[in-house]
């Protein structure tokens, strides 16, 4: 792992120099001070001079399915659960060397469009991870149950569920192991309790899509007493601050308050929301307030059609203020967050932060164009005018893994997924 010095970047709006070293950010400087010197190796360093560019911290995208990425468009129109039979049907006909592909193309777009750390979602989870390793990305990648209240098929995912587990510890890279409960309505009763143990036994994040739809809690409110989706899991004990439940839409104040006191990482999906018309009135300030812990994801795209963070920034402040009537809600200071730092919290990573002694995962964004050009400031130029192409060049984990807008082997990995969309064509 080689060492980068970025000189005169600007970061958090003063000129600086920026030293990287075995995969860590190893000191922040005013540029051309002599404290760089002090943590540099004495060769062997890469010195790229950013003179008009500024760092920000690596995105995370907090909720995606990377298997999807060639899914784009197959379920356009329709209401959510006929588009979720609809996803199903089109999931049977695939494979680990799709997957593997599919998720290729994932961090090709979303490395270019400035993630760099990733809360996966999906099945076959040894291809992904294959794929995220040969990327150079940080992938968190889920084992998924969905039983569906198949007592036979809880038992396989038991049993592979402890295979995959297992075979995680052989993992090299910065790939992380989680767990996953598809949802309420698609996983069991005692399937949910027993991952929520497993995860508990051995140190692990839960991963579950919640609240999502009306449907979603007027069905769980007539099977289960009248409890909401986020009741029932609480009564069942699984909430908790180690819990990362995307979406989290749906809620009432008793919702909101439980959420908040257990400390749930909340994740919003802004544009698959408004894309599926599950809704848009996502409370950020009633769970910031409570104690919430909240993040944004894009989910996958066969929803959202698109892994850019960047998109999914911007429409999630329009949206809050809109819909409230108030521009100050979502300020541009904590929606940067919930794209960074609050993730890094969630996932107990150190990420999203340009700080000395945090993880090198940096975007180098380009201001010589016309967004760029006005006294506004650069946060608010970045989200609000510009498009994720201004963002030339990322290093993740101290690598780069894209410089000036070029990623290696990018037409062979798309060359390659070409050749898989017969699988789900027809």
């Amino acid at each position: 792992m080689g060492t980068i010095l970025l000189k005169n970047i600007k970061v958090d709006g003063k000129v600086s120099d920026i030293l990287v070293d075995e995969g860590i950010i190893k000191a922040i400087a005013p540029s051309g001070s002599e404290r760089i010197g002090l943590h540099a190796p004495a060769s062997g360093i890469e010195v790229v001079d950013c003179t008009g560019k500024v760092a920000v911290p690596g995105f995370v995208n907090m909720h995606t399915h990377a298997g999807m990425s060639m899914m784009r468009g197959l379920g356009e129109d329709i209401i959510f659960h006929e588009w979720l039979k609809r996803i199903w049907e089109v999931e049977e006909k695939i494979d680990e060397e799709y997957v593997y592909h599919a998720t290729k193309v994932a961090c090709l777009e979303m490395i270019k469009t400035g993630t760099t750390t990733f809360n996966d979602h999906y099945w076959y989870m040894p291809m992904a991870q294959k794929a995220a390793a040969e990327m150079g990305i940080r992938p968190v990648l889920s084992y998924v149950v969905c039983d569906r209240n198949d007592s036979g098929e809880t038992e396989r995912q038991k049993e592979q569920c402890l295979q995959m587990y297992e075979l995680s510890g052989t993992w090299k890279d910065m790939s992380r192991f989680s767990l996953a409960m598809h949802a309420i309505y698609s996983v069991s009763e005692p399937m949910l309790v027993w991952t929520a143990e497993f995860a508990r036994s051995h140190g692990l994040k839960m991963h579950i899509h919640l609240s999502e739809t009306r449907k979603e809690v007027e069905d769980c409110m007539a099977a289960h007493g009248g409890l909401s989706p986020v009741e029932y899991l609480d009564s069942l004990g699984i909430l908790g601050p180690d819990v990362i439940a995307a979406h989290s839409l749906h809620l009432s104040d008793r919702d909101v308050e439980i959420l908040g006191n257990r400390k749930v990482n909340c994740v919003h999906n802004i544009n698959s929301n408004l894309k599926l018309a599950s809704g848009y009135m996502f409370r950020y300030n009633e769970l910031r307030d409570a104690g919430a812990n909240i993040c944004l994801g894009t989910d996958g795209c066969a929803s959202s059609n698109n892994l850019d963070m960047l998109e999914t920034m911007k429409t999630a402040a329009m949206v809050q203020k809109a819909w409230r009537g108030d521009p100050s809600a979502m300020p541009l200071n904590e929606l940067l967050d919930m794209a960074t730092a609050n993730a890094g919290k969630a996932l107990d990573m150190n990420v999203g932060r340009l700080e000395e002694g945090a993880a090198a995962d940096i975007l180098i964004v380009d201001t010589d164009n016309y967004n760029f050009l006005s006294p506004g400031s650069f946060l608010a130029n970045f989200v609000y005018s510009a498009h994720s192409d201004c963002i030339g060049s990322v290093i993740c984990g101290g690598r780069f893994v894209m410089k000036n807008r070029v990623v290696k082997g990018e037409r062979e990995i798309l060359a390659e997924a070409g050749r898989m969309l017969s699988r789900i064509s027809g």
